[in-house]
């Protein structure tokens, strides 16, 4: 079998860093993760969300050596992350890790146990011996190191021309709930849209901080998408008045670096629990001994007169700071409801109340890329479907 060297073959990330293990790859770069080293933003980063091997070969065999890393909760069930395996676009393999590190939380005590595993291998059979490309998918939900890539033939990296897409969200866009890393919508929607997807999506942690906008600015970009307002609202984390020059701060900076590339700011999906009632968000006590963990929204209902936000807030917030930079005939806006309303929610319920579904993704990255990647779409230029 040939050893195939893999820092050249990773698309979707920041950067990458060499582990006594093999190679950890990572979404943000190094300057964010030195200046703030936030816990959550750290683990979410981690993780390789819209993040794949990619590289042209006539191997008839090809083995992916990997070592996962999660953390579970206790008597709290989780599916494991997967990579989805594809050739010449077509899904030839979807293979659910096993082994790794574990790391189980109890809720209730805050106590941890760490578990040590054994590496994982994908492996792709059957393959035909004619050169075809090959991408391999990340999980979007576990921290992966890349040990080793062995085929029965050289791998070469191959060049990817197609326009760049970089999308900034919050656990929703990194694909939670989401049973693989193929089918979250922002990875959905890149490939129905054939463009290259630079996922900035993380867990916790779209709360308009001004070094996302950075990484933002300083990114190669035909296209840019800023999904706002879930994670300020789980947090309780602004008030009405910090959060619009907020987002206008964001938008500025992302301008200094992309004056005339398409942006659009898109507002939340429909979320029952924070529609009209603030932050913090929580885990409901009473699910922590059923094995299906949900989350509840913590504020009073309505309290908006000081400024709280909820979703409703949200959403007129984004539409206005838009409608006032009206001058910009490239910044657009899209209401997350037309991705995800409250009909959908009925339909397609969360099971944690917070998170969509493996059916729910589908359906919001079909809309999207409906609404968004085509012709007449606000990046219809740079990709389209159908």
């Amino acid at each position: 079998m040939i050893i195939a060297p893999l820092d050249d073959l990773v698309r979707g990330i920041a950067g990458a860093e060499q582990t006594p293990r093999g190679l950890a790859v990572h979404r943000l770069p190094e300057w964010v993760r030195r200046q703030f080293p936030d816990p959550q933003l750290l683990a979410m980063e981690k993780q390789p969300s819209g993040v794949r091997l990619e590289f042209e070969t006539a191997a008839t065999r090809v083995e992916l050596v990997s070592h996962p890393s999660r953390v579970v909760y206790r008597d709290v069930e989780r599916p494991r992350g997967r990579i989805d395996a594809f050739v010449d676009g077509a899904l030839h393999v979807r293979d659910e890790l096993g082994g790794g590190d574990v790391v189980e939380v109890d809720l209730q005590t805050g106590s941890s146990t760490v578990r040590t595993g054994e590496h994982h291998v994908t492996v792709l059979t059957g393959l035909s011996p004619q050169s075809k490309r090959v991408a391999l998918w990340l999980p979007h939900n576990e921290v992966i190191e890349l040990i080793e890539l062995r085929s029965d033939a050289p791998v070469r990296a191959v060049r990817d021309d197609r326009p760049l897409w970089v999308h900034h969200g919050s656990s929703i866009s990194q694909g939670s709930n989401a049973l693989s890393p193929s089918e979250i919508w922002p990875v959905a929607v890149a490939r129905q849209a054939d463009v290259d997807l630079r996922n900035l999506g993380f867990g916790g942690s779209a709360l308009v901080d001004p070094f996302l906008a950075r990484v933002i600015r300083d990114a190669p970009a035909d296209a840019i998408s800023v999904k706002l307002g879930i994670n300020v609202v789980n947090l309780d984390a602004m008030r009405l008045r910090a959060f619009v020059p907020a987002v206008h701060g964001f938008i500025d900076t992302i301008r200094d670096g992309h004056p005339e590339t398409p942006l659009l700011i898109v507002s939340p999906i429909h979320c029952g629990i924070h529609e009209a009632t603030p932050g913090p968000a929580a885990i409901d006590p009473e699910t922590l001994d059923t094995g299906k963990m949900k989350f509840i929204a913590t504020g009073a209902p309505g309290d908006t007169l000081q400024g709280r936000l909820t979703l409703e807030v949200i959403r007129d917030a984004l539409r206005s700071i838009v409608e006032a930079r009206s001058s910009d005939a490239n910044l657009h806006y899209l209401d997350g409801l037309e991705l995800f309303g409250a009909a959908d929610a009925d339909e397609l319920p969360f099971a944690d109340a917070l998170h969509p579904d493996a059916e729910a993704h589908r359906l919001i990255a079909r809309r999207f890329a409906e609404r968004v990647f085509v012709v007449d779409g606000v990046f219809g230029e740079v990709g389209t479907v159908g």
